[in-house]
């Protein structure tokens, strides 16, 4: 049974505290999302392991170590598992963040970007997260966030992303189920857009493109990738252990109903 002093402790939490003594590994850890979780992590007292295709996207000082793999080359994967396991432990907490696309509607589709897009975005996820999350369920405790997309909800474009974070969804749920008796906690978050440097290929074609966005989200704008790192802090933490298997979005009320409807149809 859980002490009343545990919840009593839950509630005078001090940011630091919070994953005091936790390895965190964050693949995608250099992109803008990546960044933003790996801070926020270190800030609250995580030794925080970092994974992305290049050592260059690796600086940051709040990394305490680095890993370099392709998750479309399934030896580099096995081998950065290796490396991760040998010098960094079994991980407390792991945040599945890596992922790109840029096969926007289905006119743009072919058997390469398909193949490649589904291959990145939930193969190559799913061979490099099954490893640890066998582990972490072994050892008997573990939390596993996986960062999904809106699009895995409702249709906005980019469907082999699309279904691939689909498929990342009940990747999750699959986890939350099977482990949970094991101690292992898995849940998903669901960015809307967010303004990293993934929108800078759709900003030079058309430099207004965020503020027509505006008008699609029900608090008048996209969220950033800091609002996004605390729901991820908040799954992976014990404020969230008796959490598991959702499918959180964090999208600025985007998928909750289509405000262009009301505003254009209802005229309210």
């Amino acid at each position: 049974m859980v002490s009343q002093a545990k919840f009593e402790g839950r509630a005078e939490f001090e940011g630091r505290a919070e994953f005091e003594g936790k390895t965190v590994v964050v693949t995608g850890a250099g992109g803008g999302l990546g960044t933003a979780i790996v801070a926020l992590m270190a800030q609250r007292g995580a030794r925080v392991v970092g994974c992305d295709q290049s050592s260059e996207a690796l600086k940051s000082p709040h990394l305490a170590s680095r890993h370099v793999f392709d998750l479309l080359d399934k030896a580099s994967i096995a081998a950065a598992i290796a490396a991760i396991l040998d010098r960094d432990g079994m991980p407390d907490i792991l945040v599945n963040n890596a992922g790109w696309t840029r096969a926007e509607t289905i006119s743009a589709l072919n058997p390469d970007k398909i193949e490649q897009e589904l291959d990145l975005n939930l193969t190559g996820v799913m061979n490099f997260a099954d490893p640890l999350v066998k582990a972490m369920a072994g050892r008997g405790s573990g939390s596993v966030v996986f960062i999904s997309s809106v699009n895995a909800i409702a249709h906005f474009g980019n469907p082999a992303y699309a279904a691939a974070k689909a498929g990342i969804n009940a990747y999750a749920k699959a986890i939350a189920v099977e482990l949970g008796r094991s101690g292992l906690r898995s849940n998903v978050v669901c960015p809307g857009s967010i303004r990293t440097a993934a929108w800078d290929h759709r900003l030079a074609k058309d430099p207004e493109i965020l503020g027509k966005l505006q008008r699609l989200y029900p608090l008048g704008r996209i969220v950033n990738a800091s609002e996004v790192a605390e729901a991820v802090a908040f799954l992976a933490s014990d404020r969230a252990s008796g959490i598991t298997g959702v499918v959180m979005p964090v999208d600025a009320g985007l998928t909750a109903g289509c405000l262009p409807f009301i505003d254009d149809i209802l005229g309210a």
